[in-house]
């Protein structure tokens, strides 16, 4: 047997035994610990791509709208101005966005063995805010009333918000880049 033909029968063998080893790798990553706050700190309001594939596999997945990633930099801190924070379009005025944001809050909160938030933590979710609730790593994902400081009360404060026409989601700066394990085999980079 020729060297060609030898290395043209063990091509399949290798070309298996190689993705194997990718896919049993990026399950092999280490579970991140919950992401601490990191507000925004420059401008630099184009949207990362972490932040980009996140808000558009939630769209794909879930349903709802794709909102904004960037916003123009002024004097407020938002993690909109660094492209790491995703506004999912949907309503809590409707059923079909309360039970998308349900299905998705299932699933990235959901528990695995003895870890906790196993999906919310591999994505490096910062911190959500839906429905006058925030949902923030620091605090495990509990849910914590949710005032936006521009309101002077509940009554008073416009659907937007009170984020009852979005979830607002800010990632870690690793997300953003898509540098934490959920984006492992997903997230392909040039």
């Amino acid at each position: 047997m020729t060297a060609r033909r030898i290395l043209r029968a063990l091509a399949p063998l290798l070309a298996a035994a190689m993705l194997l080893s990718t896919t049993v790798a990026a399950h092999a990553e280490p579970l991140e610990d919950y992401a601490s706050y990191a507000p925004e700190s420059r401008c630099s309001p184009r949207a990362k791509p972490g932040t980009a594939f996140l808000g558009h596999w939630i769209v794909t997945t879930y349903g709802g709208g794709f909102g904004r990633i960037g916003e123009h930099c002024d004097a407020g801190t938002s993690e909109h101005q660094e492209g790491r924070a995703f506004d999912w379009m949907v309503s809590a005025a409707s059923r079909t966005g309360r039970r998308a944001v349900d299905r998705f809050f299932d699933r990235i909160l959901a528990d695995r063995g003895d870890e906790s938030d196993v999906w919310a933590r591999r994505m490096g979710i910062m911190y959500l805010i839906w429905d006058d609730h925030m949902y923030a790593a620091w605090d495990g994902f509990e849910p914590k009333p949710y005032l936006s400081s521009s309101c002077p009360s509940r009554k008073k404060c416009s659907a937007t918000l009170r984020h009852r026409n979005h979830v607002h989601m800010s990632l870690s700066r690793r997300a953003g880049f898509g540098l934490t394990s959920w984006f492992v085999d997903r997230l392909v980079r040039p």
